[in-house]
């Protein structure tokens, strides 16, 4: 019965549905079209199945799902980028808003996080027009003398090319310069949708798609172990979505040999809710069955990914469960002090107990890790 659906829904006939299946089962690269079946025609049931397969050929211990503790610092919430879907950030001239965390403060955050038996600062900001390759050296380095433990997972592709540009060098040296400084991981944000036109749409001062993929390339060479991304349900199409996962495949492709590349991948859903992208008309339409296909075929088009996040954050506790039945691994952080996403309309919670007893209840054993997937 389900052979015989997909054939009336997709056009195509069940042997080809079944040579689509076998090469994300033998993790073979799909073509665009083969994943643009997947996602717009291929049945839920027959996709979550698929990927739950591939994530139990992929991850070795079948019952385990991982999950972490960290501190999100925003470093700074100046910024000239202009993105339509984030309320957080301010402009130069908004002194009475305006602020870049003092040296206090992140011992104060620090040593919280540490009692909470955390080992990671997420570390983002926004473009500050001001802050160069010194401020963030110092920053780093300054931190890593005072916590030699803390694993720095800091700024973003657009943020390096950022930096890059208003302190006159290469985005390869200022990675260069950052990593010698303490920067640990580079996080995927900025991605939204690697698409030129969407880009221009929700961020329009921006680093482009060009630089972003420029910049990670650069981080794999330098075997910088990074994320990537996609907040996807504002102004992108479903074939956008499926080229932002070619362009994370195809990218993770070009990584050297032996080098970390793209230890995770993580997509999330826009959160409109205050936002300018909303003053334009553009509301958060979430659909928990949406998700499913999008971390299931995140989890078949991405064969050269090992570990897909269920962004309980932003989909909900019950929803990031189903995910873990779908394609997913992970659930991500506890994420202490989380900001952008949260002033958007995302207001979903977990401590430490709670992350695992979500995980428990999904029916799997959860287990601590580092930002390297190491079980702690």
């Amino acid at each position: 019965m389900i052979r015989e659906q997909t054939q009336r829904t997709a056009g195509t006939g069940p042997n080809r549905a079944e040579e689509i299946y076998e090469k994300c089962l033998k993790r073979d690269p799909l073509t665009a079209e083969e994943a643009y079946w997947l996602y717009e025609q291929a049945p839920l049931q027959e996709l979550a199945l698929t990927a739950d397969r591939v994530r139990r050929a992929v991850v070795p211990d079948l019952e385990v799902v991982t999950w972490q503790i960290d501190r999100n610092v925003n470093i700074t919430n100046v910024c000239i980028s202009g993105c339509h879907f984030c309320n957080f950030h301010c402009k130069p001239h908004q002194t009475e808003r305006a602020f870049i965390t003092t040296l206090d403060e992140y011992k104060e955050k620090i040593e919280r996080m540490l009692a909470l038996g955390g080992d990671q600062l997420l570390l983002q900001g926004g473009l500050h027009p001001k802050l160069g390759i010194d401020f963030y050296e110092e920053l780093f380095s300054t931190l890593k003398s005072l916590y030699p433990q803390v694993r720095l997972h800091a700024l973003g592709a657009p943020e390096v090319a950022h930096i890059a540009r208003i302190s006159g060098l290469t985005t390869l040296d200022t990675l260069k310069r950052l990593i010698a400084a303490g920067l640990d991981s580079l996080p995927g944000a900025g991605a939204e949708i690697l698409d030129p036109g969407v880009r221009k749409a929700i961020s329009p001062a921006k680093p482009s798609v060009e630089e972003w993929i420029q910049v990670m390339h650069e981080a794999h060479c330098l075997n910088l172990p990074t994320s990537a991304t996609m907040m996807y349900g504002h102004v992108e199409t479903s074939r956008q979505r499926v080229d932002h996962l070619l362009r994370i495949r195809d990218l993770q492709a070009r990584c050297p040999e032996g080098h970390y590349g793209f230890l995770a991948f993580i997509p999330w859903i826009f959160r409109s809710s205050g936002t300018e992208l909303e003053r334009q008309g553009v509301a958060t339409r979430f659909s928990p069955l949406e998700y499913i296909r999008i971390i299931a075929v995140s989890r078949l088009v991405l064969n050269n990914i090992r570990n897909i996040q269920a962004s309980w954050l932003t989909v909900g506790k019950a929803t990031a469960q189903v995910a873990l039945h779908s394609g997913a691994n992970d659930m991500g952080s506890i994420m202490i002090e989380e900001n952008v996403v949260s002033s958007a309309g995302a207001h979903n919670q977990f401590d430490a107990a709670g992350i695992q007893q979500a995980i428990r209840e999904a029916g799997f054993t959860p287990r601590l890790r580092d930002q390297l997937y190491r079980m702690r």
